[in-house]
C-alpha cells in the first residue's frame, strides 16, 4: 500500500495498491521533492476513466515502470473532480503545450508546480511516434541531471506565458449579432446525415442544444428544428443511450452514434434530462418527454444514495473489459428470448451474429453486440417495453461497473435543477421530492459552509465558482417548480456568498477557486466543455435572481461577467453556448406571469397549460401567501383574492389581472 490509503476518493484509492510511491496532493509531496531534488511526475485521472485504467494496468501497476518513477520522480496522484481547480490550470498547460486535452493527463513539473512536459495517456513502449513511459522517464532523467536549466527555462516561459494569457483583457460587448452568428457556426459543423456537430468522436454537449431551442422559439426557423431533433433523436436511438437499463453513456465514438465508451456520468444525465425536457416542450414530442422520465428513473435506481444526494459516475469497465455489463452475444439474446420477441429485437436494434461493432484497434468483429435503433418503432413500442424487462433482468445479474459514489455539490447542483425542471414541466411530485431531498441534504452539510465534495461522511474541499453556481441554479429552479420561500432565500445567500468569495473586482467575472488555493495560477474560465462553464452558469443565476427579485446589481453583475469574456466569446461562438444562452435572455423582452390565488389547486389550474409550454424568457411565479414578499417586492402589492388571477408583465408594465378562461385564450 501507498500512501493513497487514507485517501476518500474511489480513483485514488484505485491505485492505492500500485507499486508506484504515490503521493495525494499536498505540502508533503512538494517538500520531499525539494528535499530530494527531485521533478515532480503529476497523474490526474478519475475512476471510469477507461484510457486511465489502461495506463494504470500497463505501466502504474509494473514493478519495472514502478522503480523509474519513484527513483526518478516525486509521483502524485490527483482525482481531477474532487480537485477540479488542479485539473483546470494543468490541462490549460497541456492544451498549450500539444494543442489538445484529454485523461488521464500526465504532467512533469518542478517542485515550484510549473510544468515543462505534458502528456495524456503514456502507453508503456514507445509505439506509434508515440514515446513510451520507459523511454520518457529516462531521457527526463538525463535532462534533468546534465541539462537542468533548460527544463527550468522551458518551464519558466511556460508559466509566464500562460500567466499572460490568463491576465489577458477580453471585455467588449456582446450583441445580438454575435448570438445569431453562433447559430451560423453550429449550422456549418452540424452533421445531416447523423446529427450532432462534427464528424467524430461524438460528445451529447446539452447546452447547444438548449441554446438553439431558445433561438428557435422566436424564430421558428426549420434548419434550426432540424439540428436539435436529429441530434436528440440520434441519441436516443444510438448506442450512447442505453435501451436497456436507461441513462447515456458518455461519448460516442463513431459518427452514427452507435458505439460508446461505456461511462455514464452524473453531469451527462442531468443536462441531458434538461434538453430531453426543454424539446418535449418546445416541439411537443411525446419521445422526448419518454427519454427525459427514462433518464430519471436511471438516475433514481442507479445514482441514488441513502442521504437522497447523487452519486457521480459509473465506470465503463467491468471485470477488466470495457463495455461487458452492456453488450450481449447473439446466443445470449436468443436463449432470453421467445421466438418472436428475438426476432422483433433483432430487428428493431440491429442484432447480429457476428456482432454489430468492430473493434477499434483490429477492425475485426467483436462477437458483441450493442442495442441501437436506425429509426422509431413505434409499433413495436408496447412489446419493446417487455422485451427490455426480460433483458434488464438478465444484465442485472452480471457482475456491475464500479460506482464512484462521490457526491459532488456542483453535479448535484445540476440534476436538482434537471429534476426540478422535469419535475414542473411533467407535473411529477416524485421527481420534485428528489430533488428537494438532494438539495436539503446539501444544505444540511453545507450550515457551517458550502463544500465541494462529500464522501464518507466527510464534507471537504473548498467550493469552486461551479459548486457556488451549479447548486444556485439547482436552488432557484427548485424554487421556480415549487414557490417554496426557503430555496429562493438560500439561493440569495449562496449568490451573495460567490460575489464576496470569488467576484473579480478589478476586471469583472469569477475566479475558478478562492485566493488561499494552493494553486499557481489563479484562473477565470468561460469555455462551455462537457459542462457549461462556472462563469455562464453564474451569469444566468444572476439573470434569474434579476428577474425573480427585481434586484438591478444582480443584472448588471450578469452583464459584466459575460462582457468580461467578450472578445473569447466572439472568438469561437459555439464553444460557448451557455453564455451566449444567458446573452439571448438578457437582450430578448422579458416577460413575467404571477399567479395569485389562496388555493394551490386553484394556481395549479393555470399552470397546467403553462408546464407544456415553452415561452421564452418567461418566468412564472404563484403567490398564495406574502411569504415572498420581501424578497419579491415587485409581488408584494399584488392582492390574493377567492377568485385567482394571473398577472402578465411585458417591458415592465403588467396587463389587467386575468381570470383562467381570459389567461388560457391570452396566451394560446
Amino acid at each position: 500500500m501507498n500512501r493513497l490509503i487514507n485517501e476518500k476518493s474511489p480513483y485514488l484509492l484505485q491505485h492505492a495498491h500500485n507499486p508506484v510511491d504515490w503521493y495525494p496532493w499536498g505540502q508533503e509531496a512538494f517538500r520531499v521533492a525539494k528535499e530530494k531534488d527531485k521533478p515532480i511526475f503529476l497523474s490526474i485521472g478519475y475512476s471510469t476513466c477507461h484510457w486511465c485504467h489502461v495506463m494504470e494496468k500497463e505501466s502504474f501497476e509494473d514493478e519495472e515502470v514502478a522503480k523509474l518513477l519513484n527513483d526518478t520522480f516525486i509521483c502524485i496522484k490527483v482525482d481531477r473532480e474532487e480537485r477540479p481547480d488542479i485539473d483546470s490550470i494543468y490541462m490549460m498547460y497541456c492544451q498549450m503545450m500539444t494543442g489538445h486535452g484529454g485523461w488521464p493527463l500526465t504532467i512533469i513539473m518542478t517542485a515550484d508546480k510549473k510544468p515543462f512536459f505534458s502528456a495524456t495517456y503514456i502507453p508503456k513502449e514507445t509505439m506509434y511516434n508515440r514515446i513510451g513511459i520507459k523511454d520518457l522517464i529516462k531521457r527526463i532523467d538525463e535532462l534533468w541531471k546534465n541539462d537542468r536549466e533548460k527544463l527550468l527555462d522551458s518551464s519558466e516561459k511556460l508559466y509566464r506565458e500562460l500567466a499572460k494569457l490568463n491576465e489577458e483583457d477580453k471585455k467588449g460587448e456582446i450583441t445580438k449579432e454575435d448570438v445569431l452568428e453562433a447559430v451560423y457556426e453550429f449550422e456549418v459543423i452540424f452533421d445531416r446525415l447523423y446529427g450532432g456537430f462534427n464528424k467524430r468522436p461524438k460528445f451529447p454537449i446539452p447546452h447547444n442544444l438548449l441554446f438553439l431551442m431558445n433561438i428557435y422559439a422566436e424564430k421558428k426557423d426549420d434548419d434550426i428544428k432540424e439540428m436539435v431533433t436529429k441530434t436528440l433523436d440520434g441519441m436516443m436511438m444510438g448506442g450512447i443511450y442505453d435501451h436497456v437499463g436507461y441513462g447515456f453513456h458518455r461519448y460516442s465514438t463513431d459518427r452514427e452514434w452507435k458505439l460508446p465508451h461505456f461511462e455514464k456520468m452524473l453531469y451527462d444525465q442531468a443536462l441531458l434530462i434538461l434538453a430531453y425536457t426543454e424539446a418535449y416542450r418546445v416541439f411537443g414530442e411525446e419521445r422526448y418527454k419518454d427519454v427525459a422520465k427514462n433518464v430519471i428513473e436511471y438516475v433514481k435506481r442507479d445514482l441514488t444514495s441513502r442521504e437522497g444526494a447523487f452519486y457521480s459516475a459509473e465506470d465503463a469497465d467491468s471485470e477488466g473489459v470495457e463495455g461487458k455489463f452492456y453488450t450481449f452475444t447473439y446466443d445470449e439474446l436468443r436463449n432470453i428470448l421467445s421466438e418472436d420477441e428475438f426476432e422483433i429485437v433483432k430487428r428493431v436494434y440491429n442484432i447480429k451474429e457476428e456482432g454489430n461493432f468492430e473493434d477499434e484497434a483490429t477492425g475485426e468483429k467483436t462477437g458483441q453486440n450493442i442495442l441501437y435503433k436506425v429509426k422509431h418503432f413505434e409499433e413495436y413500442k408496447d412489446r419493446l417495453h417487455q422485451i427490455r424487462n426480460k433483458i434488464f433482468e438478465f444484465r442485472e445479474n452480471r457482475i456491475r461497473p464500479l460506482r464512484d459514489e462521490k457526491i459532488l455539490t456542483d453535479w448535484n447542483g445540476l440534476m436538482i435543477a434537471a429534476l426540478s425542471k422535469a419535475g414542473f414541466v411533467f407535473n411529477n411530485a416524485e421527481y420534485i421530492d428528489m430533488a428537494k431531498k438532494a438539495a436539503d441534504f446539501i444544505l444540511s452539510l453545507s450550515k457551517k459552509g458550502l463544500k465541494h465534495r462529500y464522501k464518507d461522511g466527510e464534507y471537504t474541499y473548498e467550493p469552486l465558482i461551479d459548486d457556488y453556481a451549479f447548486f444556485s441554479f439547482g436552488l432557484l429552479e427548485l424554487y421556480l417548480a415549487t414557490f417554496e420561500t426557503i430555496y429562493l432565500k438560500e439561493a440569495v445567500g449562496l449568490v451573495e456568498k460567490m460575489i464576496e468569495k470569488l467576484w473579480d473586482k478589478e476586471k469583472g467575472a469569477f475566479f475558478y477557486a478562492e485566493k488561499s488555493s494552493d494553486l499557481i495560477l489563479r484562473s477565470k474560465e468561460i469555455y462551455d466543455g462537457a459542462v457549461p462553464s462556472g462563469n455562464s452558469v453564474a451569469a444566468y443565476v444572476l439573470y434569474l435572481l434579476y428577474r425573480i427579485t427585481g434586484d438591478i446589481k444582480y443584472l448588471n453583475l450578469a452583464k459584466e461577467t459575460l462582457n468580461s469574456f467578450a472578445r473569447e466569446i466572439k472568438a469561437i461562438k459555439s464553444a460557448h453556448s451557455f453564455s451566449l444562452y444567458v446573452q439571448d435572455l438578457i437582450l430578448s423582452e422579458p416577460i413575467d406571469i404571477v399567479i395569485a390565488a389562496e388555493d394551490k389547486i386553484e394556481i395549479d389550474k393555470f399552470l397546467e397549460t403553462l408546464r407544456k409550454k415553452y415561452i421564452k424568457n418567461a418566468i412564472i411565479i404563484a403567490k398564495n401567501s406574502s411569504e415572498a414578499d420581501e424578497l419579491i417586492p415587485h409581488i408584494k402589492d399584488i392582492e390574493i383574492n377567492k377568485e385567482p388571477k394571473a398577472y402578465v408583465c411585458k417591458n415592465f408594465a403588467c396587463g389587467v389581472p386575468q381570470n383562467l378562461t381570459e389567461f388560457l385564450k391570452y396566451i394560446g
